[in-house]
């Protein structure tokens, strides 16, 4: 006999269970996010940190996306499609974020700082806990690959393939060197305007592509590159950036700039470093890679209302209070996470977009659909080393780390769980 129209309606109870704790989840990701959005402060500037949560965010779906580990007959070597299909430039200009990070380092950085001496802490005491929030989560990474690569050199792996895994593990460290440098100068860099780096680094590229001076010369530049953004940062801080003109003459001068330099002066068109070519913009920074900054800096600075309408939502707000808390173990474990995924899944075989030569769009493709086991590796490594950032877990029942941190005032450096 067929079924009678109650029984056909009625869903089975597998199903409807699992519904349940679906709706279940659900309503407690939202009691969660409510929490969060209640617990922080109203004078607390949202945009700041999801400019920051952005720029973290691109940095690290940048180097997911332009960096390949080839495997070929001996190891493991790295290599880049912006080499093979450099018509992906733009995706260097999407995803190449630093400016931004800089320019809210500097915002945070000199804000934090001003609030430390008005509570009357001294220099010492505010550096220390700045550069301690920095550092703690360096100690998990350097270990780990001390190990790793120890157990490597003793299974007889290939020690070209060694140093190929070391220098994508550890290439994140050169940012936190300059980011403290330019911290630790801070007091120095409270009223310095942009213009004069901006004026170092035109001179650098000027003696290096103009008058033949020696290479070496463009190190300069790695200061001088990354302290126009961070002045920059300090400009907002002093309110200077406020009206939206600034941001549109930053927008377009920077870009109509580094259009001129690409076309007119030969720089290279992509913001990140190919494997291969003669000029690096990035490293160390050239004028372009500066200009692009500046357009990227107002870019930002434009989108501040609208991100602080965006943040007014509580889902919204948590996940970006929550990339903020986590934000020195996602930056410093990604590519060990894009590095666990390609050498787990090598003993299947070389698979595309993982171990095969990024030399076409069948890799791009491939390369995508790996995005999300990226992101699961990533989780993984956050679950295992979060805590040397944030610290020991409470027992059940307090506040969660989130909400903890959204109470701290926004002006004080007492911020200990969101890093410039």
């Amino acid at each position: 006999m067929a079924d009678s129209p109650t029984a056909r309606e009625v869903p089975p109870l597998g199903r409807s269970r699992e519904r349940g704790r679906i709706r279940g989840a659900w309503t407690g990701i939202r009691r969660g996010a409510a929490r969060v959005d209640a617990a922080t402060p109203a004078e607390r500037d949202r945009a700041v940190d999801a400019l920051r949560a952005f720029a973290i965010l691109g940095v690290v779906l940048g180097h997911w996306l332009v960096t390949a580990l080839v495997a070929d007959g001996e190891g493991l070597h790295t290599a880049s499609p912006l080499q093979h299909m450099p018509w992906l430039a733009p995706i260097s200009w999407v995803f190449q974020t630093l400016a931004v990070f800089f320019l809210v380092g500097g915002h945070v950085a000199t804000r934090g700082y001003t609030s430390a001496r008005a509570r009357g802490a001294t220099y010492g005491q505010w550096l220390r806990s700045r550069l301690a929030r920095l550092f703690k989560p360096v100690a998990a990474v350097l270990t780990l690959w001390t190990v790793a690569s120890l157990l490597l050199l003793v299974s007889g792996t290939d020690p070209a393939t060694i140093h190929a895994l070391l220098k994508l593990a550890l290439s994140p460290l050169w940012f936190l060197l300059v980011f403290a440098a330019l911290t630790a100068a801070t007091p120095l860099l409270l009223r310095l305007n942009p213009l004069w780096p901006l004026a170092v680094v035109l001179h650098v590229d000027l003696l290096r592509f103009g008058f033949g001076a020696p290479a070496w010369l463009g190190w300069v530049n790695v200061a001088a590159g990354w302290l126009v953004p961070y002045t920059l940062g300090a400009a907002w801080t002093r309110g200077e950036l406020e009206r939206r003109r600034a941001g549109w003459i930053l927008l377009t001068a920077g870009a109509v700039g580094t259009a001129a330099l690409v076309a007119g002066a030969g720089y290279p068109a992509s913001m990140v470093g190919v494997p291969g070519a003669g000029i690096s913009n990035l490293n160390p920074p050239t004028l372009a890679a500066v200009g692009f900054g500046l357009a990227q800096c107002g870019l930002a600075l434009l989108l501040r209302e609208p991100l602080r309408r965006a943040m007014r939502r509580p889902l919204a707000w948590a996940a970006v209070a929550l990339v903020n808390l986590s934000a020195m173990t996602i930056f410093l474990w990604h590519q060990t996470a894009l590095m666990a995924t390609t050498a787990a899944l090598l003993q299947t075989g070389r698979l595309p977009g993982l171990h095969t030569l990024p030399d076409d769009l069948v890799w791009v493709a491939a390369r995508l659909a790996w995005l999300p086991l990226f992101a699961l590796a990533l989780a993984a490594c956050w679950t295992a080393f979060r805590t040397y950032e944030q610290g020991p877990r409470r027992p059940t029942g307090r506040r969660s780390r989130v909400i903890r941190a959204q109470r701290v005032s926004h002006g004080s450096e007492t911020e200990v769980r969101h890093h410039a």
